[in-house]
């Protein structure tokens, strides 16, 4: 192995933004997880380690309470309350350093409940009406003395005097009905069907304790109580109402005669009330706004001072202070159509049915959950209609990813987030639809959300597959248009939909190829993928459109769409090698190769990297620029959080914010020079000092065929037995071939292909003729993939434009990504952080299915991990022996679809008359 394909270099530095301590960025991810194992699981269940649709949230004295069940139709309902006592210590603190050695999967995903709530154990869901049972709990308030529970479907407020202490442990206190004797839970203990009484509640959704109060959010009724001390008699009265003018209001609940008119003093279906000692805060979900009143109301109905997610409290036009995202108002104009401004469809000052909102007594936090965030204020909004400083759950204020109800969760995404709060460090997100809590927490400084790249492929390309769904009859005849240019295909007689998709890439492809687009066949799946040349966000802007002849059989899926999925950053394959790219990431730059076991360090440089909480391997540190592996143990993923620690020459700890990095089973990329504008030039060697040729063999088994390869006159022959395979038929034939005079035989890592080798070096054993072939109707299917073997060269001498590749030639490329390997004696070797042990002999799950050089396919023969190296892969490939010269010839790689980045290399084709 050269020594430089046994590396890689410094990528360009991406900045990234240095904030005041301890602040939140918005796109930031989520640092812990409760509920769930990882951060993308999602499975249901209950036990003293996985949540159902978690709602209700309060932590105080390091106790944090949950609410297992939601009104959001999210599932299951476990019905329950949850007790995790001393919950820092059941999850890492920010800045503590994590050496691991492979014992836990997710360091940062945990947390057990000690104690269970509405239920006899950990495994029961059940709904009742008694002390210690509920049905839909949604809301947990504590001031570390007195629990209460909103018990919101038994239309009731619970409350333990002392903290509970043994699991089922019945209440004390019922507010909201007589006592536990009822086996009906009627709305409006004390009044009259819907007229409500200072006793009554319908459907309670949120609670607070504050300074010995009792803060409860009436929400059906469209009011929020105060009871001025802790009730500790069933049945009590509260003392204050707001919302309303007085406890026994009519409320209509006929929601088609219901007022949405919002005023100063009114709400409609509050699901939170909170405060932070001084100011109180209702979350008004109806209005889509939060009510911030300065200091705590003693009257009813008193106005309040500030809102939020609304121009004002009652705007005078139309009364339109209560529309959801009411960005005409809130939001500046994005642009102008038809001679009016235009709006975005959200921004940071607007609210979409918030659900909870909370302070620390600087900061305010309010769950936007139909817009599927949460915003962060720095500081107190005192005027109405501010915008939020950061948003976590979304990548930027504009967008709302989440509303596609079947997306997988991510690190850094939220659907529906319910409660709130906060230890002081972390602010905890109740995630009913994902089944899960997430802890945010402030950094030092933000990472970018795509600073965490493929260490050989910096960007993503917007894609799209045109799926055919039926064969063509003759004459058929298709036109694939892209962005402005089009490109046809007449089928023939007796055609096949895989000659159609072969018949538009050859088109597309021909010459310089489509200035746009890249086209790659997928015959298993009957699709065309059109992959946009333009890396990153702009490639999702081409546009495709597809048009049939009248009466086609021919069918396509869809008619028309634009390419998508460009990002900024390539999505990252576990064991991939990767680069972080920011500023002030380091306090020095150093570098490092494995120790004398093959282990890479965890710190260098007083840096640390971690991904869901495994801290990583280390093969360079700089100010600008980490190079990392991330573990193979993320493959059960779809995302994983990370973060970097840092430690100072004085001893000082910092850390970033999270950030999340997408994960999926391969994306490739390959390595090439840096610095050069792409294509850049690859670190591909020449294979072999000898000359070379391939014999492949495909096809199905049938007892009795006869393969045979030809070297020279000789031939060497297997018959085919009933029970073998392609790869016995190519082993047997290898065996046969290792007797010749001439040529050695060995089996390609890949598919059941044959790289036939000259036992004399150079030049000298070029010209050997070889053939192979099947007996007439053979199953088994035996082909020379070129007349003689050919190329010999230096092997791992760099091809450059001085020592150029042939055409036939099989060269070799480096790369990284290319996701887990067999045979399972490989797959125990993939360890992360230490050099790959073996076998020489394996190959990635998900083979190089594609691979294109100069415009033509290359037979891919080796696609494997390279003994004594971490995370780095080889691919040898055969050049076609048509490939002309050209300097610059531009090679890509692709596995299922995921296409690596474009590099080039030197060609010189000796039969071109072109120099």
């Amino acid at each position: 192995m050269t020594s430089f394909a046994k590396s890689f270099a410094a990528l360009l530095v991406l900045t990234a933004s240095s904030l005041p301590a301890q602040q939140f960025a918005t796109g930031q991810a989520a640092r812990l997880v409760i509920g769930q194992s990882t951060f993308t699981l999602q499975l249901p269940g209950t036990s003293e380690r996985r949540l159902g649709a978690v709602s209700g949230l309060s932590l105080v004295n390091d106790t944090l309470f949950v609410v297992d069940s939601s009104r959001v139709a999210a599932s299951p309902q476990n019905n329950r309350l949850l007790i995790f006592p001393g919950i820092s210590k059941q999850l890492p603190e920010p800045k503590q350093s994590m050496p691991w050695e492979g014992q836990l999967r997710c360091p940062v995903c945990g947390g057990a409940a000690s104690i269970v709530l509405g239920q006899t154990d950990f495994t029961k869901s059940n709904i009742g009406t008694g002390a210690g049972q509920f049905r839909i709990p949604t809301a947990v308030a504590s001031d570390g003395r007195v629990l209460a529970v909103a018990d919101t479907d038994n239309n009731r407020v619970l409350i333990w005097l002392n903290i509970p202490t043994r699991d089922a442990q019945p209440a004390d206190v019922v507010v909201g009905q007589p006592d536990f004797n009822g086996t009906s839970v009627g709305i409006n203990f004390g009044g009259t069907g819907s007229t409500p009484s200072a006793k009554g509640f319908r459907g309670p959704q949120g609670l607070w304790i504050q300074d010995g109060k009792l803060f409860v959010a009436d929400t059906s009724n469209n009011r929020v109580l105060i009871f001025n001390s802790i009730p500790r008699a069933n049945g009590a009265s509260a003392d204050v109402v707001l919302g309303a003018p007085d406890f026994s209001t009519f409320v209509q609940s006929d929601l088609v005669q219901a007022t949405l008119k919002a005023t100063a003093s009114n709400m409609l279906n509050p699901v939170s009330v909170t405060s932070d000692g001084t100011r109180l805060y209702i979350t008004d979900l109806g209005h889509n706004r939060v009510l911030i009143w300065n200091s705590i109301p003693t009257r009813n109905a008193t106005p309040v001072d500030v809102v939020v997610g609304q121009p004002d409290v009652n705007s005078t036009d139309d009364n339109q202070a209560f529309l959801a995202n009411n960005t005409t108002r809130l939001c500046a104009s994005n642009g102008e159509a038809d001679g009016k401004p235009t709006y975005p469809a959200l921004c940071a000052a607007t609210l979409n049915f918030p659900r909870f909102a909370l302070s620390d007594g600087t900061r305010l936090f309010i769950s936007d959950g139909g817009n599927d965030r949460v915003l962060v204020y720095n500081t107190v909004p005192t005027v109405n209609g501010k915008a939020a400083d950061a948003i976590l759950g979304q990548p930027t204020e504009f967008v709302n990813q989440e509303s596609d109800a079947l997306r997988i969760s991510a690190a850094d995404s939220m659907r529906t987030p319910a409660s709130l709060a906060w230890d002081g460090t972390n602010l905890y997100v109740s995630d009913p639809f994902n089944r899960r809590i997430i802890a945010f927490t402030p950094g030092d400084q933000a990472l970018t959300p795509t600073s965490v790249r493929n260490a050989a492929s910096r960007d993503i390309f917007a894609l799209t597959g045109v799926a055919f769904t039926a064969d063509p009859k003759e004459a058929d005849e298709i036109t694939l248009k892209i962005v402005d240019i089009e490109y046809k295909y007449k089928a023939v007689k007796d055609d096949k939909t895989a000659n159609v998709i072969r018949g538009l890439v050859s088109a597309i492809n021909a010459g310089a190829g489509d200035p746009n687009v890249l086209a790659t066949p997928n015959i298993d799946f009957f699709q065309l993928v059109l992959t946009a040349r333009k890396p990153g966000t702009d490639g999702n802007a081409v546009a495709y459109t597809v048009t049939l002849s009248t009466g086609a059989q021919l069918a396509v899926g869809a008619a028309s769409g634009t390419l998508n999925g460009g990002q900024d950053a390539a999505r990252i394959a576990p064991g991939t090698l990767v680069s972080i790219l920011g500023n002030d990431l380091a306090n020095s730059t150093a570098s490092a190769e494995p120790n004398e076991r093959g282990d890479l360090p965890q710190t260098l440089a007083g840096v640390e990297v971690y991904f869901d909480g495994i801290r990583a391997p280390l093969l360079y540190v700089s100010p600008t620029q980490i190079n990392s592996q991330m573990p193979w143990e993320v493959n059960d993923s779809s995302s994983v959080s990370a973060y970097i620690r840092k430690t100072l020459a004085d001893g000082t700890v910092r850390t970033t914010t999270a950030i999340a990095v997408p994960i999926i089973p391969q994306n490739p990329g390959i390595f090439a020079q840096e610095n050069v504008p792409d294509p850049r030039p690859a670190r591909a060697v020449h294979s072999s000092s000898n000359a070379t040729g391939v014999v492949s063999v495909d096809g199905s088994i049938k007892e009795n065929d006869v393969a045979t390869v030809t070297i020279e006159d000789r031939p060497y022959t297997y018959t085919v037995k009933k029970d073998d395979t392609l790869v016995i038929v190519r082993d047997a034939l290898i065996a046969q071939i290792n007797q010749d005079e001439k040529v050695t035989a060995e089996a390609a890592s890949l598919y059941a292909r044959i790289i036939l080798k000259a036992k004399v070096s150079g030049k000298d054993g070029e010209g050997v003729a070889y053939s192979a072939k099947a007996n007439d109707g053979a199953s088994v299917i035996v082909t020379a993939l070129s007349p003689a073997l050919c190329c010999a060269s230096t092997k791992d001498d760099p091809i450059t434009v001085a020592n150029p590749a042939q055409p036939g030639e099989i060269i070799t490329i480096y790369a990284t990504g290319l996701g887990l390997v067999q045979p399972d004696e490989a797959k125990f070797n993939q360890v992360t952080g230490t050099i790959f042990r073996g076998p020489d002999q394996n190959q990635t799950n998900t083979p190089v299915d594609d691979a294109q050089a100069g415009g033509k396919t290359a037979n891919v023969l080796v696609n494997r991990l390279v003994i004594g190296r971490v995370g780095l892969y080889e691919v040898q490939l055969q050049l076609n022996p048509d490939i002309p010269t050209n300097p610059q010839t531009q090679l890509w790689i692709a596995q299922n679809g995921f296409i690596s980045n474009i590099v080039s290399f030197a060609v010189k084709n000796p039969n071109d008359p072109l120099e």
